[in-house]
């Protein structure tokens, strides 16, 4: 429990860290909309385009990244209402977030696994994209935190369920 309680402690200095530094209200105005690029329309809208593409692996990489995608939420909605841990609103005394998020529990970020699952599902089509997809998703899970909806851990954790589960699944389509 002691590891637990400095973790939640460390958590808290580094979010209070990132509150600090956004006092810009562009830095907000920035996240809202980079945070909206990972609600999952652009997802749609790309494996609409693999669909219809011609591109060879097009259509069974659609089909590797849809179960990716169930793996992920799955994993997903099982730790968010495991854990049941509060977002920073509720965590921390005075302080608001600038956003209403669209549900009650912080831990993990969906924002983040999604965009970093998606990044390491398009770094297999798209290898000479690896940089400015890892810097979206980075930018998206970093969205989150300046937004005041998640802790440090709650992205960092989320980074690791995209990757992850992105990388098994890109072991299973290729075996």
């Amino acid at each position: 429990m002691k590891l637990v309680h400095a973790i939640h402690h460390c958590d808290v200095f580094v979010f209070n860290w990132f509150m600090n530094r956004k006092h810009l209200d562009l830095c907000t105005k920035i996240s809202r909309w980079i945070s909206k690029t990972g609600d999952g329309y652009l997802y749609f809208i790309l494996g609409l385009y693999l669909y219809h593409s011609d591109i060879p692996s097009g259509r069974p990489f659609l089909i590797v990244a849809l179960g990716a995608f169930l793996v992920e939420r799955l994993l997903y909605f099982v730790l968010k209402n495991g854990c049941k841990r509060g977002r920073p609103q509720e965590a921390l005394p005075n302080f608001r977030s600038c956003i209403i998020p669209s549900d009650r529990f912080s831990f993990p970020s969906g924002h983040t696994s999604a965009a970093f699952l998606m990044a390491t599902l398009l770094d297999f089509l798209f290898p000479a994209m690896l940089w400015p997809l890892y810097g979206w998703a980075s930018l998206v899970g970093l969205s989150r935190i300046f937004l005041g909806v998640h802790f440090p851990t709650d992205v960092l954790v989320g980074i690791t369920i995209g990757v992850t589960v992105a990388a098994l699944s890109l072991r299973v389509m290729i075996s």
